[in-house]
């Protein structure tokens, strides 16, 4: 492990483009439950449904009650506060030298740390729109209201804007995602199987050095992989704090 940690610190140090995709594992941490270890949200059921199915676009506009009794329990997270991995990547951020986060979670956390350079692939727990009119709403909204929110201006349900399942992502986001990657001339692959698509498929852009993969578990692009940590992301990132300032 020690050698790993090492080789990644001169990898870090020699990069002047880092980018970083990450998914459910970098928020573990922080307290929030991934999707598909045995403890994660998917090895359940809500009401005798699995979370797939609630989670769908259908399903929220035909019982739209029970979606956001599951959303509320199971997605959002307002105690949640960014965790080592965070942090590393703000400092990162900091020194010009991350140019990106490509996430997959949303939660919303890389942006409470302070990171601005944020692609949210599948939207963020804070942004709320009225299906009718198109009002915007925070994360208060949802939180405040039991049952269905609805707009204060027309009465229309407040849809959360995270990309549910029968959605695509928004465009624009995944083009500056994309656009990120095949820039990069380090990747940081970290905390997700990469099992997920379009998002997995972002990676098939990467031109660059050198790719690094931080996750529990082996994924598909660990073959091609110029260093691979079968670790806690947020433990990895807390071991390289202390040479951020070499940077």
């Amino acid at each position: 492990m020690e050698a790993g940690l090492d080789l990644l610190r001169r990898l870090v140090e020699r990069a002047r483009r880092i980018v970083f995709f990450g998914g459910a594992g970098v928020s573990t941490a922080s307290g929030i439950p991934d999707f598909r270890s045995p403890e994660g949200l998917y090895a359940g059921e809500f009401e005798g449904l699995s979370p797939e199915m609630i989670l769908s676009k259908t399903f929220f506009y035909l019982h739209p009650e029970t979606f956001f009794a599951y959303y509320r329990r199971a997605l959002v997270h307002p105690e949640a506060q960014p965790n080592a991995a965070h942090r590393w990547l703000y400092e990162l951020e900091k020194r010009d030298r991350l140019r990106g986060i490509v996430t997959q979670n949303v939660d919303g956390l890389h942006r409470l740390a302070g990171n601005r350079r944020v692609y949210e692939l599948h939207g963020s727990i804070h942004e709320n729109y009225c299906t009718e009119c198109g009002a915007f709403y925070p994360l208060a909204k949802i939180l405040s209201t039991d049952g269905i929110p609805r707009c204060d201006d027309c009465g229309g349900v407040v849809k959360p804007a995270v990309v549910l399942y029968g959605e695509a992502p928004e465009p624009f986001v995944c083009i500056g995602a994309r656009r990120e990657i095949a820039d990069a001339d380090l990747l940081l692959v970290a905390g997700t199987s990469l099992s997920v698509e379009p998002a997995a498929s972002f990676l098939e852009g990467f031109r660059g050095r050198d790719l690094v993969v931080i996750n529990r578990e082996p994924t598909p692009a660990d073959s091609r992989a110029s260093l691979v940590l079968h670790d806690d992301v947020a433990r990895v990132c807390a071991a390289l704090m202390p040479f951020v300032n070499n940077l």
